[in-house]
């Protein structure tokens, strides 16, 4: 089996253990990939006798370092997770830093959830100050925070009301119960109001059991059949067949993310966004659009249906809203809202006050119109670099994406490409069948750490070759 090697002499393989070496990103570009034969050799001019802190120093001595701490939770965790090969202890906007003090440059925002990068000042004095007042008090009770963050995201959206849910898939959760409600409601006299929805293929909306019914990938339905029944499936982008399963008395809501994430970075035409807003009004459905990963400035606009100018009745998000914390959003309007009582819905941690207070923090940096344009921007330098350094690449089938949700697709596994930007000191993730990167930096990234990102994953392709 042919094998990376490092030019200290270090090995590099599937079974690649993170403590063998230390990159500083910073010199990275002056690497380069040669070939010796059937081994290729990563030039290097960094040294791999990182010191680490103090802090870290005496953990290690601890019999807290990387090895000890995989071990550790492998005996511990139930095992559902395949993690990475690395153990974080810190971040700083774009950067983390693992056990043994060494430096990434984080291109996955904890999948897309980390948008103002690590340890935001803003944000960390919104936490601070609010965990100094109230953390938690239930929804027995009401809270200034929770109201503060609903008005913002109503006066910025098309929606007249919010519920708070502490996920996306609770967030989807909570609007298959509406749109279900909402039927009940609409028709009072129906024997059997609509109570089926529609999704598509490439979508993901959540693990538990009613989003899990709505996500497409069958590895992660099978195992936990039957989930909620009156789910129908069609092809992402396919009017003519969206047109059969979309009817009055049977179509409680069709479920539909406007820029896929998990299932590959895909965007939604105009076309078929506006034909879905059409057939669900004509079929009395309810339109809902997860933006769980697209919403909340990632598209370089405040929600990725702003630029198809269509509009859902409902809107589901979560990741980036709470900078970390965790938090999920219903948006809907006073005409579904209108058909939810008391006691139709709950939960005990949603809309807690340290979690708004953070969300607030959060939304307010990320909806001025200079910092959504920033991020408009950076993705486009992205992509043209992107185009420029890999587009020759005879693995590259795509580049895609808008603002900093990017996806770079193979004709192979991207794992290699991943693991070894790992190893040179770069974050990235995977999406669709594994075959395609998913860059989804923090929204506060700069144009020379996205050059940086670009040169490294220019030479982690020739892994590809190898």
């Amino acid at each position: 089996m042919s094998s990376l090697q490092m030019a200290s002499g270090v090995a590099v393989s599937q079974a690649f253990n993170p403590r063998q070496l230390a990159f500083n990103p910073e010199r990275l570009p002056s690497r380069g990939i040669r070939f010796q034969g059937k081994k290729a050799a990563i030039v290097s001019c960094v040294n791999v006798d990182v010191k680490p802190s103090p802090e870290i120093a005496a953990k290690k001595m601890e019999g807290n370092g990387s090895k000890e701490i995989m071990e550790a939770e492998a005996k511990l965790i139930v095992g559902t997770y395949a993690r990475a090969p690395l153990v974080l202890a810190s971040g700083k906007g774009c950067k983390l830093y693992d056990v043994e003090g060494r430096e990434y440059l984080d291109l996955t925002s904890g999948i897309a959830v980390n948008a103002l990068g690590h340890c935001d000042s803003d944000w960390l004095k919104a936490v601070i100050e609010q965990a100094n007042l109230l953390t938690h008090v239930s929804n027995v009770y009401y809270s200034v925070p929770q109201v503060e963050l609903a008005k913002r995201l109503v006066a910025s959206s098309f929606a007249d009301r919010v519920f708070f849910s502490n996920s996306g898939t609770e967030a989807n959760e909570a609007a298959i119960k509406f749109a279900r409600k909402f039927q009940r409601h609409s028709n009072p006299d129906a024997k059997e109001p609509a109570t089926e929805f529609v999704s598509f293929s490439h979508s993901f909306h959540g693990r538990t059991m009613g989003a899990l019914a709505l996500t497409s990938k069958e590895q992660y339905r099978t195992p936990f059949e039957p989930v909620m029944p009156g789910v129908n499936f069609v092809e992402f982008g396919d009017i003519e067949a969206s047109k059969k399963l979309i009817q009055r008395g049977k179509t409680a809501a069709v479920f539909v993310e406007p820029v896929q994430g998990e299932g590959g970075i895909y965007s939604a035409r105009k076309e078929f966004l506006q034909f879905l807003r059409d057939a669900c009004d004509e079929a009395g459905a309810l339109l809902v659009f997860d933006e769980v990963q697209c919403g909340l400035g990632r598209t370089g606009q405040l929600w990725a249906h702003e630029p198809y100018g269509i509009f859902p009745d409902i809107m589901t998000l979560a990741k980036p809203l709470a900078g970390g914390l965790p938090i999920g959003a219903v948006l809907l309007t006073e005409r579904v809202a209108s058909a939810i009582n008391y006691g139709d819905h709950g939960s005990t941690f949603a809309g807690g006050p340290l979690v708004c207070s953070a969300a607030i923090s959060v939304l307010d940096k990320i909806s001025k119109p200079g910092f959504l344009s920033s991020v408009s921007e950076k993705g486009q330098f992205f992509k043209n670099l992107l185009t420029q350094k890999l587009g020759s690449n005879s693995h590259v089938k795509e580049i895609r994406g808008l603002g900093l949700i990017i996806g770079i697709e193979l004709d192979v596994s991207a794992s290699p490409v991943v693991d070894a930007c790992r190893n040179s000191g770069l974050l990235v993730l995977t999406a669709g069948k594994g075959n395609v990167v998913r860059l989804v930096p923090p929204l506060v990234i700069t144009q020379e750490e996205l050059s940086q990102a670009a040169e490294i994953l220019a030479n982690a392709l020739l892994a590809l070759e190898s």
